[in-house]
């Protein structure tokens, strides 16, 4: 049987313990708050320096060189191939360096890279399905096959308590209408065709997270579903709302990261999921 190491990036907001208990390999992205750069900060450190810098986070893609180096890893460490899943390609040069990567070991291990047009954990959600399909034997052309299947039946949506981030990061795609509102408006987004989108908008945070649960639940039953926060105080009130949709996976909760803390801005907050 051929063992299958599953690669993604930090984009994809994965809980520590389950890309440890799944052997996913997670090259970083970089952060950078000015002059200072990071490649480990945690979300609690990220949204500490969040509070204190005179200037808002950017981030950038990892090299081709880091993804070469994660290829090279699992080879070592006797895998057969490699299969890849980045934050989508429309958002960030990541998809890119993991196909130069790719290229660079392709005498030596056979790697496929999916764009899955998707961040955080409409990312993650696919890559831990593969993960737990590779860890039961599939082959490398079958993890390609159920993730473009995936493609298909991921949702994302969130509600944010800043457009100040979203706006200067550049990653607003759909969202431009947003632009020009007045600050009571709590936006609603979610991921259309690999970019950010406008999926709605509300007067008050209340009616913004029964909005985004609303939009879950329209979607159910459920395969997989996560709860994705970052710097919120009122996770247990989105928490209560959700308890009742239908999934076949526990609810996943989990803290947004750094990379797309950067663009989303603290008090982020929304639902991921893949239908049944």
């Amino acid at each position: 049987m051929a063992r299958i190491r599953v690669v993604t990036d930090s984009a994809s907001d994965i809980p520590h313990d389950i890309a440890q208990r799944l052997d996913i390999d997670v090259v970083p992205l970089t952060i950078r708050f000015g002059e200072e750069e990071f490649t480990d900060l945690s979300p609690e450190d990220f949204w500490a320096k969040c509070k204190v810098s005179k200037t808002l986070p950017e981030t950038s893609a990892p090299s081709p060189g880091a993804f070469q180096a994660a290829y090279e890893r699992a080879k070592t460490e006797g895998y057969d191939g490699v299969i890849v899943l980045t934050i989508s390609s429309l958002l960030s040069a990541t998809h890119q360096a993991a196909v130069l990567g790719a290229e660079a070991v392709a005498h030596e291990i056979d790697v496929r890279v999916v764009d899955t047009l998707n961040v955080s954990m409409g990312q993650g959600l696919i890559v831990i399905e593969v993960a737990e399909a590779a860890k039961v034997g599939a082959t490398l052309d079958d993890l390609v096959a159920r993730s473009s299947e995936l493609l298909k039946k991921i949702g994302v949506v969130a509600t944010l308590d800043t457009l100040e981030h979203l706006i200067k990061g550049g990653r607003v795609g759909g969202a431009k209408a947003l632009l020009g509102q007045v600050l009571s408006i709590k936006p609603l987004i979610d991921v259309k065709g690999g970019v950010v989108a406008e999926a709605g908008r509300q007067r008050t945070r209340a009616k913004a997270l029964a909005a985004v649960a609303k939009l879950a639940a329209d979607h159910a039953p459920l395969r997989r579903f996560a709860l994705i926060q970052g710097a919120c105080n009122d996770v247990a009130t989105l928490e209560a709302l959700v308890k009742d949709i239908p999934t076949e996976f526990p609810l996943i909760v989990t803290d947004i990261g750094p990379v797309v803390g950067t663009h989303g801005g603290p008090g982020i907050i929304g639902l991921t999921w893949i239908e049944q």
